[in-house]
């Protein structure tokens, strides 16, 4: 997430209770997990394992809960628990606010949209041209829809990250400050969900169709002109390059890369990247035909196992 004006280090710590090394006045643009770091951004980190990628990753200032040597040209501020302090920048900079109305007044909508009964369009929501909104959609804050875009009754777009840290006292909820932003004439189904980014953008590319019940967790990245079958579950951080066509009923882990014009059959489960131009099946998903001669090896052991008794 991208601030609209720079904070000052000294601020910031101030509001969270940290002590820091740097300038008072180092200014801070950004918040962001470390995955998604740029230059100017803030991230965090708790644990030993993840000390040295933070501090060599692109984020000028580091919450960090251990006294360390600060890398030439960054900043860091010194907290007990980072992951709270973090989480606490975050609802104090994009804090909740409760809306008043089914579609509320700080929203933008072009005039050729048409917004059927039942819809909830949250704050400072963007809706482009030419789109249909069917009943029973909601718009959760600061979505951007494009224009030309379909969504279906009763998708959900804009609901948190599925994001938890696990500790003895029980889990704690990782605030969510990214957007769901959905490209030019693309279509969703009914009845699908796509969570926004925990610190990024959760995109939809150009000219993607969806069909019912997909679900597309948080900060992935879906390109231009992809198919989506019904019962499809993307987790987060996935990137699907464009042209690619995923059948119904398909699991895909997160972290992964599927590579342009790829193709998941139905009913398959993904747990590593994926090169593009090839179609796949299988859990966990191989390349179709080689799957294919594993099934009939597979059918033909009865008779094997009779012919060696």
């Amino acid at each position: 997430m991208k601030l609209s004006s720079p904070i000052a280090l000294a601020d910031i710590a101030v509001l969270i209770g940290a002590t820091y090394h740097g300038d008072a006045m180092f200014p801070i643009s950004g918040i962001n997990e470390i995955h998604m770091v740029s230059e100017g951004d803030l991230t965090f980190v708790d644990h030993p394992k993840y000390y040295s990628k933070a501090l060599s990753s692109n984020a000028s200032t580091i919450i960090i809960n251990q006294k360390v040597e600060c890398p030439v040209g960054k900043a860091l501020l010194f907290h007990d628990d980072p992951f709270a302090a973090y989480t606490l920048l975050v609802r104090t900079i994009l804090p909740f606010i409760a809306s008043t109305a089914a579609i509320s007044p700080t929203a933008s909508i072009a005039g050729d949209t048409i917004i059927q009964p039942g819809v909830f369009v949250g704050n400072h929501v963007v809706i482009g041209k030419n789109c249909i909104i069917h009943s029973n959609v909601s718009l959760y804050d600061h979505t951007v829809i494009g224009n030309n875009v379909v969504i279906h009754a009763n998708s959900v777009l804009g609901a948190d990250a599925y994001y938890f840290q696990r500790k003895p006292a029980g889990y704690r909820k990782l605030e969510s400050c990214g957007r769901v932003v959905i490209e030019d004439n693309v279509e969703i189904g009914a009845l699908c969900s796509i969570d926004r980014g925990v610190s990024g953008n959760t995109v939809i590319g150009k000219g993607t169709k969806f069909d019912n019940h997909v679900q597309v967790g948080h900060d992935t990245q879906i390109g231009a002109n992809c198919l989506i079958g019904a019962h499809t579950a993307i987790a987060g951080v996935t990137r699907i390059e464009d042209d690619v066509i995923i059948w119904a009923k398909v699991a895909i882990n997160k972290d992964l890369v599927i590579g342009k014009g790829a193709v998941i059959l139905a009913t398959s489960a993904v747990d590593k990247s994926l090169p593009g131009g090839v179609t796949y099946f299988g859990s966990p998903a191989i390349e179709a035909r080689k799957k294919w001669k594993e099934l009939v090896m597979l059918r033909r052991l009865p008779e094997i196992y009779n012919k060696l008794k």
